[in-house]
């Protein structure tokens, strides 16, 4: 198998993308903006990339039941293009007798999957920028700036994890996150044959590649503690507004950000991961409540990128809902529900911008499933695995630590479960009323053999799945991805809608 991009021969969608031009995208979108209700058929000059770690169609499925009801939807679901997204990653160069390089790894972790999408090639797990041969390849990201585009990023994780970094860094291992070099997290031998000089890109923590490449013009997110006085120095010395401190370690807040100005804006908000909803609206005089939510820093990071746009050029801004995947590892489906709604809001943003400017292409996808989460008919079982998975602590933010999910009653219900609960009148079949949540810890939870208790939240496992993922997309070349399309796929319709591939 080839290290460069793997398509499937029977894609429609990869033979027309080969070469396809900017305009030859916006000409054949007008049948499907003509049934969105806006005219967004002209030149494509902004891209919004919005990606929900680890969220699968159920996810979807889940968090449009407990807030719109059965027959309601979310935002994404509104976008006029949809389809599906294969996500499989390669395995590294073998060297072993009887076993093939580079052969298919059907699950995908988030660093392969964000190569794939942002530099079209398939890669090896926990590689970033750079192919199964740990060669470094340009991203889209590096593309759009170097032809004159504005450029965002923005996530709910730490902006040195694997999604963010994607777009902004090249590195043999996504553990090369920083403040420090460790040979340990960024070396990786199997691959380059023998270590490389510390100095090679590939080895140079991502926070200090961040900081002084220069990739995106506006950064939004978390990960303060990879970065320090030096990477704040360079940062400053590119013109960058710098919103707190990583000098003194001080967090940015939601009031810095309302206030930044500027062609360049580098903000974090939190040491680690940003703050589930669940706690900030639980603790509402908590420092975490200063953070900004994913809607907020995507609202701000579209004025900032489109008050500075330059000599025609629009703008690329990637937007990643990361808190879904974190709280899919740690089965915990109301938390993973309330953060699949918070990035359906960030999605509300984006689409309100594209109406209204009328030349933005917006696509929701993700990068893989996690977890196996599915909602399943009440019942008993005589053999459901009845091990009460191990409490999810997140060290770096232990505001987003959690018990998941349990049985509610013993061995008869699945061991990952919470119930979901009909709309008030659940004796009506035909009530499609917002559901109601309730965990195994409410003092009313759903109880086996409770009337109400209609469907439970279960997951497979704690870890990533190799299920295809959803895909929704609005704007001059969203027909591309409509049906069946692999995640490099993704590569070449952002870069022909900007002009900057092909």
């Amino acid at each position: 198998m080839s290290v460069s991009k793997s398509k499937r021969s029977a894609g429609v969608a990869v033979v027309l993308l080969a070469g396809i031009s900017g305009s030859a995208l916006a000409a054949a979108s007008t049948t499907a903006e003509a049934a969105s209700g806006h005219d967004n058929s002209g030149r494509i000059k902004n891209v919004i990339y919005l990606l929900g770690d680890g969220m699968g169609r159920t996810h979807v499925t889940a968090a449009r039941e407990r807030y719109y009801g059965a027959n309601g939807h979310l935002v994404m679901e509104t976008l006029p293009s949809t389809g599906q997204v294969s996500t499989y990653a390669v395995n590294k160069k073998s060297g072993q007798p009887g076993e093939s390089d580079f052969s298919p790894n059907l699950v995908t972790d988030s660093a392969s999957a964000a190569t794939a999408w942002s530099s079209g090639v398939k890669t090896y797990n926990a590689a970033l920028g750079v192919d199964a041969k740990g060669n470094t390849v340009p991203t889209l990201m590096e593309l759009a700036k170097n032809d004159g585009f504005r450029t965002g990023n923005v996530s709910t994780a730490e902006i040195t994890d694997a999604t963010p970094a994607g777009q902004m860094s090249h590195a043999l291992a996504r553990g090369c996150q920083g403040p420090t070099y460790s040979a340990a997290a960024c070396q990786d031998p199997a691959v380059t044959g023998a270590p490389l000089p510390t100095s090679d890109v590939r080895v140079t923590p991502i926070a200090d590649q961040i900081a002084r490449n220069g990739t995106a013009d506006v950064i939004l997110g978390g990960g303060l503690a990879r970065f320090d006085a030096d990477d704040e120095a360079a940062l400053r010395d590119q013109g960058y507004t710098v919103l707190g401190s990583p000098a003194t370690q001080t967090v940015a807040t939601k009031s810095d950000l309302a206030a930044a100005r500027g062609s360049k804006v580098f903000g974090l908000f939190n040491k680690g991961n940003l703050t589930v909803e669940k706690f900030k609206r639980e603790h509402p005089d908590a420092a975490q409540a200063q953070e900004p939510t994913l809607p907020t820093m995507t609202s701000k990071a579209i004025e900032l990128l489109s008050a500075k746009a330059r000599g025609g050029k629009g703008f690329y801004l990637q937007v990643e809902g990361a808190l879904i995947d974190k709280r899919s590892h740690a089965n915990d489906a109301a938390q993973t529900l309330e953060e699949t709604k918070a990035f359906d809001d960030a999605v509300k943003v984006a689409l309100d911008f594209a109406k209204k400017d009328g030349h933005t292409l917006v696509i929701v996808t993700a990068d893989h499933e996690c977890a196996g989460f599915n909602i399943i008919e009440k019942g008993t079982y005589t053999n459901a695995e009845a091990a009460v998975p191990p409490a999810n602590v997140d060290a770096g933010n232990p505001a987003n630590s959690s018990t998941p999910s349990r049985p509610t009653s013993g061995a008869k219900d699945p061991a990952r479960s919470s119930g979901i609960v009909n709309g008030s009148g659940s004796a009506d079949p035909k009530n499609f009323g917002p559901a109601t949540f309730r965990t195994p810890d409410d003092a009313a939870g759903v109880q086996d053999g409770s009337p109400e208790a209609s469907l439970w939240l279960t997951y497979l496992s704690g870890n990533h799945t190799g299920a295809d993922v959803p895909i929704f997309s609005y704007g001059a070349g969203s027909e591309q991805l409509q049906g069946s399309v692999d995640n490099t796929d993704l590569f070449d319709v952002v870069g022909a809608a900007l002009g900057v591939t092909g």
